[in-house]
């Protein structure tokens, strides 16, 4: 971002450089500025991709209040975005277990994980929130097979969080693919989202998450999409005309942590973070829900940015664009990802059904 809250491109490398230097692995008895903690005391990171008070802050603060509270010769630190580098660093020192918890959203991790792509698929969750729910917290093959995934990688996948519905933020109405032409719209790296956007007929360009208030603001793009508490903590709406809700897609996030981190933990710790974990499932839907909510009130109270909710008969067209998007994701991420595409669409086939 580029306003008052703006983090220059340096700042974030000099901030990632000095705090890289800090870190040591958790359970070396040494704290950020490398002075001994005391006896068995332990130092847990968690790092996120956003800045203070959105979803993963709320998610990263009660997880810190769970564990402290069983254990109290662990500290969790929490690191806001800016604090450590990209997300790219971010899930490296995770790899190198130098961060012991992390989060990492599909769009990102799907760079080296191409099975998590399927999170970036539009129109591909039911309308139904609830169903959506259970796939998130609980749907096996889904959990498994991304799992898997993530293994291969030196990850270890311990949640999957839906942060809320996409909205798009424009300087035009856009009601009907027609009215993306040559839209230039931010979106993160990957292949699926700039083919789902040229799909629409736009011009997507990626770009990281700090530059998008910046970009828009200098016109270097015209449109962005992130979830309702995302575009207010942000401040896109100061320069953006129209919030266009179609409930294409979920901002989905994962927890992650390094395997060996884990696997090294006291068997009462392993526990812990496992309870902790399933409890927050719950717990954090129902938050990204109030934050969601509670930021659209307070941009319309803040600004007269126009609110648009398409029509169902206008989501179909924007859905029949995109359809051959899902058999590009099937090809990219091969047969495990093929399984967890289709336990999904059953998954949501039968819930509507239900």
């Amino acid at each position: 971002m580029e306003s008052k809250r703006f983090l220059h491109k340096g700042a974030l490398w000099m901030g990632a450089v000095a705090m890289a230097a800090g870190l040591t692995l958790t359970g070396c008895g040494q704290s950020d500025d490398g002075a001994k903690t005391g006896e068995g005391e332990q130092v847990w990171r968690f790092a996120l991709e956003e800045t203070k008070g959105g979803v993963q802050w709320q998610y990263a603060k009660k997880f810190k209040e769970e564990i402290e509270a069983a254990h109290d010769n662990v500290e969790v630190k929490i690191y806001p975005y800016g604090t450590l580098g990209s997300s790219q660093d971010i899930t490296q020192q995770i790899q190198n277990n130098t961060m012991q918890f992390a989060f990492a959203s599909a769009g990102h991790v799907g760079s080296t994980i191409p099975e998590a792509q399927v999170f970036t698929l539009h129109f591909l969750f039911s309308q139904d929130d609830s169903v959506n729910q259970d796939i998130f917290a609980s749907n096996e093959v889904v959990h498994e097979e991304l799992g898997a995934a993530y293994s291969e990688k030196g990850l270890e996948l311990l949640s999957i969080v839906p942060e809320g519905w996409m909205v798009w933020s424009a300087n035009k109405a856009i009601q009907k693919p027609e009215d993306f032409e040559g839209v230039k719209i931010r979106v993160k790296p990957s292949d699926l989202l700039l083919a789902t956007y040229e799909g629409y007929g736009a011009n997507p360009k990626p770009m990281a998450y700090s530059e998008i208030y910046g970009g828009l603001q200098r016109g270097q793009i015209d449109a962005q999409t992130q979830p309702m508490f995302a575009i207010r903590d942000m401040s896109f709406f100061e320069v953006q005309d129209y919030l266009i809700q179609a409930r294409n897609a979920q901002f989905v996030s994962t927890v992650i942590s390094s395997p060996g981190f884990l696997e090294g933990l006291p068997e009462d710790m392993q526990a812990s973070v496992q309870e902790t974990i399933k409890e927050l499932d719950p717990y954090i839907w129902d938050v990204q829900k109030t934050l969601n909510q509670e930021a659209a009130e307070e941009i319309k109270s803040k600004s007269d940015i126009e609110f648009i909710e398409l029509t169902p008969e206008q989501v179909e067209t924007f859905r029949e664009s995109v359809e051959p998007v899902f058999d590009q994701y099937v090809e990219m991420a091969g047969p495990r990802g093929e399984k967890i595409l289709n336990a999904i669409q059953d998954a949501v086939a039968k819930g509507n059904d239900g």
